[in-house]
């Protein structure tokens, strides 16, 4: 059981991250109100590819929910199944009201498709997880009740992404969707750590202490660096010249830019503690890596004009270090239980 249990945990730890991923490509690109409603995408489980197929056509089948752009300013949205006449009758269709974005690009349809197919296929795992650790209740209980959290708690997410397209991509929704994301990948991250080999660890008060600050700090900036992002999105619509959308630099940048000192400062005195002291934290070097990573894209953006890459590799960069830092909290944390022969 703990074997099969432990592949589909790292198999749906893998996926989440997937799903962040193509979330921050989804908005790099722009993408993120490709498909108007949700689950389905203009009505259909697989999206349209070219315009003339959300137009209205005679003598056709349409299904209840199925969506056309009409005179390309408003979404209809089909009462129920019926098939057309040869002049539309509007009594058919009802006005889509829970937003006003009619844009129809195939490229950005197909972007938030594909990210949706992805979280959607990484729920797979969890389901079988939490399947496996319920039919071994007995024996493993706190397995089970983190695997229904985490099943719950994908449920939820899949809601919150609703919510932020009917809400036209609102910032403060897309922050709660994100800290969502977090949230499941701690759950999984716990469960991963149940399952992998012991090695020995130190144990050290403050190198665990600073470790926690320095997740918060972490889950700070990450929740500015969306705030960040969504004055970029606006400034992206006001004007074109990237050049141009930091011509009046923000206040939450400032705030950004000061906790990214706090950030690099507390990690490399981590770094430097658990060499100098030996405590065999051998994931803080992978931190390290994480760290200059997102320092440089952090500058490429601001001073290069944001590069192709730069914005999904930061957000995605934010995203592994917190979740690395937690899985070395979980290692210093279990020491007091285990000692130093404790799964790392």
């Amino acid at each position: 059981m703990e074997n099969k249990f432990h592949v589909f945990t790292k198999l749906a730890l893998i996926l989440v991250y997937l799903v962040i991923i193509a979330g921050a490509f989804v908005r790099m690109t722009g993408s993120g109100m490709g498909c108007p409603d949700w689950p389905k995408c203009f009505g259909f489980y697989i999206p349209p590819t070219e315009k003339s197929q959300i137009l209205f056509k005679p003598n056709n089948d349409y299904s209840k929910g199925q969506m056309i752009l009409y005179n390309e300013e408003e979404l209809l949205v089909a009462k129920s199944n019926f098939r057309s006449e040869k002049i539309m009758n509007l009594n058919n269709w009802e006005v889509y009201e829970k937003h006003d974005y009619v844009i129809f690009n195939p490229v950005h349809t197909w972007i938030e498709y594909i990210n949706r197919l992805i979280g959607a296929i990484s729920g797979i795992p969890i389901l079988i997880f939490t399947i496996i650790s319920i039919l071994h209740f007995k024996t493993f209980r706190h397995l089970t009740i983190i695997s229904i959290i985490t099943l719950i708690a994908m449920g939820f997410q899949a809601w919150l992404g609703k919510t932020v397209v009917d809400s036209n991509l609102e910032g403060f929704k897309i922050t709660i969707h994100m800290l969502m994301a977090l949230f499941i990948v701690c759950l999984l991250i716990y469960l991963v750590f149940t399952g992998v080999k012991k090695s020995n660890i130190k144990e050290n008060t403050l190198f665990r202490n600073l470790l926690i600050i320095a997740i918060f700090l972490s889950l700070i900036q990450i929740i500015l660096g969306t705030q960040v992002r969504q004055f970029i999105d606006e400034q992206s619509q006001i004007n074109y010249d990237k050049a141009n959308w930091f011509s009046e630099i923000p206040l939450v940048y400032e705030y950004h830019r000061t906790f990214s000192i706090a950030v690099v400062s507390i990690n490399f005195f981590l770094f430097y503690l658990n060499k100098k002291l030996s405590l065999g934290n051998k994931y803080i070097s992978h931190l390290m890596i994480l760290l200059l990573t997102e320092v440089i894209t952090g500058v490429l953006m601001f001073y290069f004009d944001f590069p192709f890459g730069t914005q999904t590799i930061h957000l995605v960069f934010a995203c592994l270090i917190f979740g690395v830092q937690f899985y070395i909290l979980l290692n210093n944390f279990l020491i007091k239980k285990t000692g130093n022969d404790i799964q790392d």
